[in-house]
């Protein structure tokens, strides 16, 4: 009896597949800054609501168990969020730029470190202030990105 591996590895040597290079997992060429610019807004949005959330007065039970809930809820979609842009970060800095755009921005390097830290900040920490210069940081980006496409009229638009 012949075994399932000896007919793949037939089936292989009988139909071999090209070999195949690509810049990335996939060699799909769509890149966009915007899912980061995305989820940094959540991060924002969540940075603000846990600033402005109240807690209630300790004699109500009810409402500190939905203070705590909401509160922990707000928590989780913000790391959640800064953890999904600094992927999305990372596959730009990763798949998408080359030597040469490094040559047209030697600062690139350096932008996306930074960006990848307030990235980690704004998991760990409740700051506006982090949040908004996330925010700028990926302006930067969508800015750098574009301009390597000749592209200078796709506008930064937030959706909040």
């Amino acid at each position: 009896m012949i075994s399932l591996q000896t007919i793949a590895d037939r089936i292989k040597a009988w139909f071999p597949a090209p070999v195949v290079h690509a810049h990335c997992d996939g060699p799909c060429g769509v890149y966009d800054p915007a899912s980061a610019r995305i989820a940094a807004e959540a991060v924002l949005s969540m940075t603000k609501k846990i600033l402005d959330l109240q807690p209630p007065s300790d004699s109500d039970p009810k409402a500190m168990a939905a203070y705590e809930n909401t509160m922990s809820r707000y928590i989780q979609i913000k790391e959640e969020q800064a953890t999904l842009a600094k992927k999305e970060l990372l596959v730009l800095w990763t798949d998408y730029f080359k030597p040469v755009h490094l040559a047209q921005y030697p600062d690139l390097h350096d932008k996306f470190w930074n960006v990848g830290k307030l990235c980690s900040a704004c998991k760990v920490e409740v700051s506006l202030q982090h949040a908004e210069e996330l925010m700028a940081a990926i302006k930067e980006i969508q800015e750098m990105f574009w301009a390597t496409k000749n592209r200078t009229d796709v506008p930064w638009y937030k959706a909040s």
